[in-house]
């Protein structure tokens, strides 16, 4: 049974809830729902009071940017952030963080956290993710066309780093690994310039380092199975069902090497494949490049957030949704 609404580690008017998943042997395997509500009385003279957005993070991350929770509340929206299995809030002692084997696991996160959604029934529903979790979203909504309204996806993960030529060379050998091998290990490719690009932004969280490790979760052969999988998916072309709305930097940069450079462009994505692949995702997709925007487009500079946000209402508020 999910746990009543409580307090979240955000503190003030953010509540956190547990949603119990079925049991796959990991044990204690739980979802996280946080939740921000807009005063009621404002919201009902805002352009989304009737609307709820479920955000879902990306890989090694959790929720914790209350200004994005804040931004969709002005707007009347009721915000809601879900932790996924193994990650973050939803992380228990002995799992393997962030693993699964296929996407379409999340299924089961995202319907106990709709379910945990009052009045879902009357309302219209926003789905935004990041990076991973764009991707997961997407995958979703194309699998349950009709549900959402509309698809915010900032910096989502639609293609391999090295392009869809080589993603297709290396799926064999990674499916080939992750049916004899699953969870052997990976080389870690992540030195921690992500992390120290956000600190040097003022943007990086103040949460326990397990739910967000400097160097990210180690990462294995059948959790990168599932989301070459996801990516073949995504290049074959799909159709959320409803208006998209595509975030992305103007640059990515080398993430081998630090530099200042790394504080304004995407260091993690390839973000002209990216752009690429979301012309793929639907048929009404709007593709806005943040000129000075790392990976999560919402924790850039000042100048470049302020861009991605001011983006993001015009669209909202243009009839979007209607």
């Amino acid at each position: 049974m999910a746990s009543a609404w409580g307090p979240d580690i955000l503190g003030g008017s953010f509540r956190q809830r547990t949603l119990p998943l079925d049991d796959d042997g990991s044990g204690d395997l739980v979802a996280t729902l946080v939740r921000r509500m807009p005063n009621p009385l404002a919201s009902a003279l805002q352009p989304l009071g009737d609307v709820d957005v479920l955000y879902v993070h990306g890989w090694s991350d959790y929720f914790f940017q209350t200004d994005l929770a804040r931004f969709w509340n002005r707007l009347g929206a009721r915000f809601h952030a879900l932790d996924l299995r193994r990650y973050g809030r939803s992380l228990r002692e002995g799992q393997r963080p962030g693993y699964v084997t296929s996407l379409d696991e999340y299924d089961a996160d995202i319907e106990a956290a709709l379910d945990a959604m009052p009045g879902r029934d009357r309302r219209r529903l926003v789905l935004m993710g990041h990076s991973t979790g764009g991707l997961t979203l997407t995958l979703w909504a194309a699998r349950h066309p009709g549900v959402a309204s509309a698809l915010v996806l900032n910096s989502p993960w639609l293609e391999l780093q090295t392009g869809a030529f080589a993603r297709q060379a290396l799926a064999p050998l990674v499916q080939a690994r992750a049916r004899i091998d699953p969870l052997g290990p990976h080389p870690g490719v992540d030195l921690g310039f992500y992390s120290r690009a956000q600190r040097e932004l003022g943007t990086h969280p103040n949460g326990p380092e397990a739910w967000r490790p400097e160097r990210g979760f180690a990462t294995h052969p059948g959790w990168l199975a599932a989301v070459i999988a996801g990516h073949s998916r995504i290049a074959t072309g799909v159709d959320v069902g409803c208006p998209a709305f595509v975030l992305l930097s103007t640059t990515s940069t080398n993430p081998f090497s630090w530099g200042e450079h790394m504080t304004s462009a995407d260091a993690v994505l390839m973000v002209d494949d990216i752009a690429r692949a979301a012309t793929r995702i639907g048929r009404d997709v709007s593709i806005a490049r943040i000129e000075g925007a790392i990976h999560d487009v919402f924790l850039s500079a000042p100048e470049p957030r302020a861009a991605a946000f001011t983006q993001l209402r015009r669209w909202l508020t243009a009839g979007t949704l209607d």
